[in-house]
């Protein structure tokens, strides 16, 4: 029996990574990417063919370590992220700083990395977006330009890497029934109302539905919205 491809997965102990997580188990081994290893752990245990990848993804010199160690990769799933709001009048440097460097460097230099098992099996990157990263609004400077930049980053790299076999998605959910979320919500001086939302799973379909799609399609930008209930 073929062994079954593997998925890795950043961002997998909450949200929508770990819906992801949840999506892909059926179709993949995973390797499940975060800080918390207790959670990593207690994930990994409900899923077949998983295992906790615990490593801070701002720590580039663990890392390369981390992913020198990884002897195949098929999918490789950026979920990982952060959301600092507020007007750029009031936003210094280091909220700059640490967003694009969680929200973009992190993802580059991880991909980048990973390239070399990703080009062997003729894989996939899907980078979970947002719709942020289509339309900056007021207050969203610094998420949305680390998004804009995320998505020049998965045409940059899909331009380059389609020639090698591999697949690169954007996917662009709306608000999601999220920690994050929760967080965003509080920012805003706003009621989290996560019925509004959209729910994790929903958008971890999509990326398993870009994931699975039959070998002669590249689903190459996927934009979710909540459906309204009204």
């Amino acid at each position: 029996m073929a062994p079954r491809p593997v998925a890795l997965i950043t961002g997998a102990t909450r949200g929508i990574g770990a819906a992801v997580a949840h999506a892909l188990s059926p179709t993949h081994d995973l390797l499940l990417g975060g800080r918390d290893r207790a959670r990593l752990d207690e994930l990994a245990g409900s899923l077949r063919g998983a295992r906790a990848w615990p490593v801070e993804l701002t720590d580039f010199a663990a890392v390369a370590e981390a992913a020198g160690a990884i002897p195949r990769l098929d999918v490789l799933v950026h979920s990982a992220g952060v959301a600092h709001l507020g007007q750029i009048a009031e936003t210094p440097a280091e909220v700059w700083r640490q967003t694009l460097e969680v929200n973009v460097v992190a993802v580059a230099e991880l991909t980048r990395l990973l390239l070399p098992a990703l080009r062997a099996a003729r894989g996939q990157v899907v980078l979970v977006n947002s719709g942020a990263g289509i339309r900056a609004n007021a207050n969203w400077g610094a998420y949305a330009a680390s998004k804009f930049a995320l998505r020049a980053f998965a045409d940059a790299l899909r331009a380059e890497e389609e020639p090698h076999g591999l697949r690169v998605t954007s996917v662009h959910p709306g608000r999601t029934a999220t920690e994050m979320q929760r967080s965003i919500r509080t920012q805003e001086a706003a009621e989290y109302e996560p019925e509004d939302y959209l729910r994790p799973e929903s958008v971890a379909a999509a990326v398993a539905t870009a994931v699975n799609a039959s070998p002669d399609a590249h689903l190459t930008e996927v934009v979710i919205r909540p459906r309204s209930a009204r």
